[in-house]
């Protein structure tokens, strides 16, 4: 009997240190979309518009804040690990840039090593008070107070 509970206490230690390792194991996740170089290949600079790109690649998700002059491929690689802020660890950007007439002028492709890390998207809004709490806000106020403006 005393041997049995022996090989269940190890059975139990032993479970909770591969939960406990795999907890710490890094995950990743993908998001956006890039077209591979052999959709890339099917295109023709200064043959192709933009129709037969959306026929080959599909419409992209970011396009040219002026006249649509060119249409922006983004795909990212993040890795999260334990309690750590997410790290973006790979990112490839294809654009590919229209003429006047629609037609492809050029496409292009870069990574994170072709420049610096920027936010494309912060979604972070700035608080205008700082510093100071909602109790001392209220009460800063609350001399200012003119009897007169209760009145009317």
């Amino acid at each position: 009997m005393y041997q049995s509970g022996v090989r269940i206490l190890r059975l139990l230690v032993g479970g909770l240190v591969i939960a406990v390792l795999a907890a710490c194991a890094s995950t990743y996740r993908n998001s956006g979309y890039v077209p591979s170089e052999d959709e890339l290949a099917e295109l023709v600079v200064g043959v192709d518009d933009r129709s037969a790109v959306e026929a080959a690649v599909g419409r992209p998700a970011t396009q040219g804040v002026v006249a649509e002059e060119a249409w922006y491929f983004i795909g990212s690689r993040w890795e999260y690990y334990a309690y750590r802020e997410p790290t973006e660890i790979e990112r490839q950007v294809v654009a590919i840039s229209f003429n006047d007439s629609g037609t492809i002028r050029n496409i292009e492709r870069f990574s994170l090593e072709d420049g610096e890390v920027i936010a494309l998207n912060r979604r972070i809004t700035d608080s205008t008070v700082e510093g100071v709490s909602f109790l001392n806000q209220i009460l800063s106020n609350f001399g200012q107070l003119n009897a007169d403006q209760f009145l009317n």
